[in-house]
């Protein structure tokens, strides 16, 4: 049976752009109440501004900081009296050879797309169950199908997967929501954001972001996929191959994976094929 959105409180994470924005935008044009949490307060603030008057609040706040995420939890609560749904979607990306890169970054990927769903959903969990509400998870097609050069990344939505649908199952009997979306490759910033061997930005995508789908789309299908009570959303017509194939036939998409990331300008496999190759291997 389909929910009503209206006067629902929604706290986003990684709000200032990208999906996350769209989500802002999607769930408001539903009548709910909005929180806007993100580390780029100007942003927030930009965003905040073609919402409706009274309807949003803006929390600066780093998801890998656990009292951030409890602080973005009690503002949400203080502000508009309830939360209703809580929309995991703070995240970065990587592109580099896991021989190549520095655990740190890895470490830094965990702490963000990782525990920063961990420390919010736990402060967000009460309320949530108060009102029955729902938990999103924004994934990816990584969190099916780890892939080359993206290591951290995958590990990162792997995790994320696995906690939600735990979490899933110990309320199975509570009234709570759990939805895990993957979006596959959406053009926001992401990618030109995405940490490189040594934790730098790369500052451009090395993809056409031109031909993907958009921000919106994505936040259109998350919010029906919580008005509907969904349990997963696969996006894309290669991200639903790709999950398909991978759980058929694993040792192909080894192959399919690796020739399609590997054809990436600035591809770091490329790279390492030239050093094999200078090197006799």
């Amino acid at each position: 049976m389909k929910r009503s959105l209206n006067q629902k409180t929604v706290l986003i994470t990684g709000a200032s752009s990208g999906i996350g924005a769209a989500c802002a935008q999607a769930f408001a044009q539903r009548g709910c109440r909005v929180v806007l949490a993100s580390r780029n307060l100007d942003a927030l603030l930009a965003l905040q501004a073609s919402l409706p008057t009274g309807q949003s609040h803006c929390v600066q706040a780093d998801v890998s900081v656990e009292a951030d995420c409890r602080r973005m939890v009690v503002e949400a609560v203080e502000r508009f009296g309830s939360l209703d749904v809580l929309v995991n979607n703070a995240g970065i990306s990587m592109r580099a050879l896991f021989r190549d890169t520095a655990p740190s970054v890895l470490r830094q990927l965990m702490d963000t797309n990782f525990w920063g769903a961990v420390y919010t959903t736990h402060y967000a969990l009460p309320h949530l169950l108060k009102n029955r509400g729902s938990v999103v998870g924004v994934s990816s097609i990584a969190g099916y199908r780890g892939l080359p050069g993206r290591t951290g990344y995958s590990a990162s939505k792997f995790a994320m997967q696995g906690f939600l649908e735990s979490l899933r199952s110990e309320h199975l009997h509570d009234g709570l929501q759990v939805l895990v979306i993957c979006p596959g490759f959406t053009a926001s910033n992401i990618r030109n954001n995405a940490l490189n061997a040594a934790g730098s930005t790369q500052g451009e995508s090395p993809r056409n972001e031109g031909a993907m789908m958009t921000a919106a789309e994505v936040a259109e299908h998350l919010v029906k996929g919580v008005e509907n009570n969904s349990r997963t959303i696969v996006l894309t017509t290669q991200g639903k191959l790709t999950v398909f194939l991978n759980k058929w036939f694993p040792a192909f998409m080894d192959k399919m994976v690796y020739n399609h990331l590997a054809k990436e300008p600035d591809s770091p496999f490329a790279k390492g094929n030239q050093d094999k190759k200078q090197h006799g291997s």
